[in-house]
């Protein structure tokens, strides 16, 4: 008699990551074919500069190298509501977009029809045109344009609007430095009654004045201040091209924690899109797999 043996799946010991490029750099980058393996969930900027033919020539050129596109919708850098409809049918219908990033966009920025995120997902046009997995943005260390309670508030509405549609939502977090404070707000979300699925934003490997200078546009301030205070530290980390002092007690965090919201990294690209490359090939975040729509229930979605 020839007895079975169950084979249980092996925990993975990486988290998976996804990657920002900027639209110019999806359009022209000579290197981006061999950059990423084929299914990278690939984010594309938008900081209200580039046209809708440029951002839709981005998404479909990562869709034809064999990556996932995630465009941003800034959502206070939208014109109209027949412009932004324009753009995410264009993207769907032309690069098979199916996942996006909605943010706000900044309270000084807007110069359209939409002052918020919400009144972008409640236009009906991301489910109307196949977006079904959405990210909005969550602020781990505060953000200089509203509250905390406002904060809070802001993803609440967000997880109702997930329960009452189809819309398979994930938290996406600007980038910080201080591993502990993020874990602590990932998993402080259940207090508010929010259990949507975190992807937490990190800095990849690059030089410390680098890091303080784009910390300083995003309006982290927290960020610079633990940058300077542990400036000996972190140049350090630059000049190895591996900012595991931040990633890694993530990692172990979400790997070893049954209820934790935090599902995989999300990386800005500051020093290099090579660069970052080849940090998360090294560490071996490359070979994990991430599913196009999140759940809160799988450790590694």
């Amino acid at each position: 008699m020839t007895t079975v043996v169950e084979m249980k799946p092996q925990r993975p010991e990486k988290i998976a990551a996804s990657i920002e490029v900027a639209p110019r750099q999806a359009v022209e980058s000579a290197d981006l074919p061999d950059l990423f393996p084929k299914g990278t969930h690939v984010y594309v900027t938008d900081i209200g500069t580039d046209t809708t033919d440029t951002l839709v020539s981005a998404v479909r050129r990562l869709r034809d190298l064999g990556f996932e596109p995630v465009p941003h919708f800034a959502s206070r850098r939208l014109s109209t509501r027949s412009a932004f409809e324009e753009r995410i049918r264009r993207m769907s219908e032309e690069a098979g977009v199916s996942n996006v990033l909605v943010i706000g966009g900044g309270l000084e920025k807007q110069a359209g029809d939409f002052s918020s995120t919400m009144e972008v997902l409640e236009t009906g046009y991301f489910d109307k045109y196949g977006v079904k997995a959405i990210g909005v943005a969550g602020h781990p260390e505060g953000s200089p344009d509203f509250s905390e309670e406002v904060a809070v508030q802001a993803l609440r509405l967000k997880k109702s609007f997930a329960e009452r549609s189809d819309a398979k939502l994930r938290i996406v977090t600007q980038f910080g430095f201080d591993a502990r404070k993020f874990i602590g707000w990932a998993d402080g979300l259940k207090e508010h009654g929010i259990d949507l699925p975190v992807h937490l934003g990190v800095a990849g490997p690059a030089k410390i004045t680098t890091l303080i200078k784009f910390a300083a546009m995003c309006g982290v301030g927290n960020s610079i201040s633990f940058l300077k205070k542990n400036a000996l530290s972190l140049t350090t980390l630059a000049t190895s091209h591996s900012p595991e002092t931040v990633v890694g007690p993530i990692e172990q965090h979400a790997l070893n924690s049954a209820d934790t919201p935090i599902r995989q990294i999300h990386v800005f690209a500051f020093g290099g899109l090579k660069k970052t490359s080849e940090w998360l090939e090294e560490r071996g975040s490359w070979d994990i797999k991430t599913s196009l729509y999140p759940s809160t229930t799988a450790a590694q979605n």
